[in-house]
Parts: structure tokens; C-alpha cells; sequence
């Protein structure tokens, strides 16, 4: 049996090469690889490569002695891109579909088969032997283990967190002949899979992603946490400031980790095969919209799922006494703004795009925050200290001049 070497043996290997022959420390260590050390510890004798001497001895240059032993994953025993909560619930979902042997069994080698089919995840993610070692240790088979599993991995209340992303949808025929592609922005509620929102754009931007979030939050409510991609649009200066201001968590999924956003992932497969099936020509975004709401709310968000055996909807609706709407309206509008500061001059007014505008109230020599909507840029309102002072307006210098002459008179 192979015994670890005492630290103070390797401390006396490492004292041998400040000690031993060469002009470089690489042909030290190889000299010192050379000899026999008896660790008094035990009397056994102890002769090291010259590798290994060489990994003690730039650990201890580093970080001194406790650094010269092997590190311990910190994530030992776990998955690291596929979760065993995650993978129970696909498995959940996907036994209906198969078939038991002649033992009364679910061969795991078709299960792993299907799931990578349909997409649940890629080998990548899960290799076949981490895929059977995860189903024997957790008992993934065993529909016990999976209910605690799967119950860990869901929030408890509606709106405590929800999951978004981006679909390609089918290509629209245009009035010149063209096809323009189109993509869904989709929200689902973490606890009760309710989809709070879903529509079709003909891009994938900032704009039509704020747009869609903005009807989520007016259509449920506003949520604790948002779990989102690492695209472009979902980080956003716009929506991390609308995360502050609405007092949502922002967190984004790791990069290339579609597993991270299960829930939304499988909501998309099943509309690909239960709606976009179902429906191949569209006159029009605006039809396919239609058609698309009515789908959600009708055949998804009103009927049995599976995952939590009972309608989405009616899951959502038992928290809606802890749920916080938000109204549409003016004000609400502003929270969705881009926001920059500026400095007031001594005339009270400000520099935007050029142009000055002048402060509603008297804030000459300060530092304000300037919110706009950056697509309209029509209405400029200013903060101080978090506090709305009003809307700035474009500054009229025939009418302060009049103003003056009145005064003066």
C-alpha cells in the first residue's frame, strides 16, 4: 500500500534542492529526483519524480506549506452542468412516454436515448456513464427520491422567480415576397409554470425584450427574481436598471448552460411540437400573436401539467394574495427608461443630444439623473437623489426673454 509521504519529508526534499547541484532550479530538482529519502516518520524510503518535486516546490513558493497538498474539488460528488433535481425532472417527464421491460423495469439505456433525442440535454452536458451512475446513487427511477428531487429544485410561491428566453419561430411571408424571420420572448413562473407572458417579434432586441417584460410585470405581477440568458438583450442597461428600481434580482444562467433554464426550454420544445405543428402558414406577426396568446392561455396555462399535477394557472392563482401588481400607467412607464446623469448649468438648464432643455425646478450646479425612453427620446425626467423632480422641457429662449422684459417693467 502506497503511503503518502510527512510534510516534514517533503519540507527536507524541498531543503535538499536549495541545496543540490545545477545552475537552474529545473536541473535541481532533477538531481534531487535522484536520491532516496527515509521518512523518519515510518522508516520507509521515498524516491519522488522530478515532476512531483517540482509541483511541491512552486506550491510552497507560492503559498507556503499548507498549499503543497492536492486541492479537493470544491464540487467533488456533485454534477457540474447537469443537476440531479434537473435531470429528475426531465426523467419525470418523459417515463409516460416509454415503455417497461419484461422485468418491469425502464431500460436505462433507451431513457438516456430519448432524452438526448428530444433534447432535455446533449451528451456533452451528460455522458452515458454519468447518466446511469446519477440514476443508480440518487434513485432517479424510484418515483419517491424524484418527488423531493424535483419539489428541491421548484420555488415555493408564485413570483418568486422566473425564467425567460428566446425562440426562433417561423419566418413570415412579407407584402413584397419576402420571409422575415421571427423570434419569442417568453416568461415562465418558476413554481407554478405559468407562461406570464410570450410574443413574437420580428427581432431580437433590447426593445421587444423590455416590450415583453413590461407585459409580464402589468399581466402578473412583479417577481422576486429574474434567472435570465447571457444574451445582449437580457443585460441590458435598461432592464438591470428596471431590476433596481423595481427591487428584482437579476441573474443570468452560465454561459452555453441550457440546462440552467430547463423550465423554459421545455416549454418551448412542447410548443414547437403542439402549436408550430399545429399551425405552418400565419397572414401576419400580429395573427401568429393571436393565435399564439389564445394557445398559452387555452391549451398551456389551463390545463394539466404534469410537473405539478394540477393547471398552471390554478397553482399561480393560490399565491395571488402575496403577489405585488403594478399599474400601467404613466409613471410606471418611466421605470423601463434608460437613465444618464448630467450637470445643470447656472441657467437652471441641461445638454441632451445637443439640445438644451431646461430643469422643471431650480436645480442649477447639481448633479442630476436624466430617464428617457431611448427609442422615443420625446420626454426627459429628472431625478435627484432618487426623487422625480418633474419633466424637462426643451428651453424656449424667445420666451424666457420675454419673461425678462416683464420683470423689468
Amino acid at each position: 500500500m502506497k503511503t503518502k509521504p510527512s510534510v516534514e519529508l517533503r519540507l527536507r526534499v524541498l531543503g535538499a534542492v536549495e541545496y543540490a547541484v545545477g545552475e537552474s532550479i529545473r536541473a535541481r530538482i532533477k538531481n534531487v529526483a535522484e536520491k532516496i529519502f527515509i521518512d523518519q516518520s515510518n522508516q520507509l524510503e521515498h524516491r519522488f519524480t522530478w515532476k512531483t518535486i517540482s509541483t511541491w516546490y512552486y506550491r510552497y513558493k507560492s503559498n507556503g506549506v499548507t498549499s503543497m497538498d492536492n486541492k479537493t474539488r470544491s464540487d467533488k460528488n456533485t454534477y457540474r452542468k447537469i443537476q440531479s433535481n434537473e435531470l429528475a425532472e426531465a426523467i419525470k417527464e418523459v417515463l409516460p412516454n416509454l415503455s417497461k421491460n419484461k422485468t418491469g423495469t425502464f431500460v436505462k439505456s433507451t431513457l438516456y436515448r430519448y432524452l438526448l433525442k428530444h433534447q432535455f440535454f446533449t451528451r456533452s452536458q451528460l455522458a452515458p456513464n454519468t447518466f446511469y451512475r446519477m440514476v443508480r446513487e440518487q434513485g432517479l427511477l424510484d418515483e419517491t427520491c424524484t418527488k423531493q428531487l424535483r419539489l428541491s429544485f421548484s420555488m415555493q410561491f408564485s413570483n418568486e422567480l422566473w425564467q425567460a428566453d428566446t425562440m426562433h419561430g417561423p419566418r413570415i411571408k412579407q407584402p413584397d415576397g419576402s420571409l422575415r424571420k421571427t423570434f419569442l420572448i417568453a416568461f415562465i413562473d418558476d413554481a407554478s409554470r405559468v407562461i406570464t407572458h410570450g410574443e413574437f417579434f420580428y427581432a431580437d432586441n433590447t426593445k421587444n425584450m423590455i416590450d415583453a417584460f413590461r407585459s409580464a410585470l402589468y399581466k402578473r405581477g412583479k417577481p422576486d427574481r429574474l434567472y435570465f440568458d447571457n444574451g445582449s438583450n437580457y443585460k441590458s442597461k435598461e432592464i438591470l436598471q428596471a431590476c433596481l428600481r423595481l427591487d428584482i434580482r437579476l441573474s443570468h444562467a452560465p454561459v452555453r448552460d441550457g440546462a440552467a433554464k430547463g423550465k423554459i426550454e421545455r416549454f418551448f420544445r412542447g410548443f414547437r411540437d403542439r402549436f408550430l405543428t399545429q399551425h405552418t402558414e400565419y397572414q401576419s406577426i400580429e395573427a401568429l400573436n393571436e393565435l399564439t396568446h389564445q394557445w398559452i392561455e387555452n391549451d398551456y396555462n389551463s390545463q394539466h401539467h404534469t410537473g405539478i399535477q394540477m393547471k398552471p394557472i390554478d397553482r399561480f392563482n393560490l399565491d395571488l394574495s402575496r403577489i405585488e401588481f403594478i399599474n400601467d400607467d404613466h409613471y410606471s412607464e418611466e421605470i423601463f427608461f434608460i437613465e444618464e446623469t448630467r450637470n445643470v448649468s447656472n441657467t437652471n438648464t441641461i445638454l441632451i443630444n445637443s439640445t438644451r432643455y431646461e430643469c422643471p425646478v431650480d436645480m442649477r450646479s447639481k448633479k442630476v439623473q436624466v430617464r428617457y425612453d431611448r427609442n422615443t427620446r420625446n420626454r426627459f425626467i429628472i431625478y435627484y437623489k432618487d426623487k422625480r423632480m418633474g419633466e424637462a422641457h426643451l428651453l424656449n429662449l424667445h420666451h424666457n426673454a420675454k419673461q425678462i422684459r416683464t420683470l423689468d417693467k
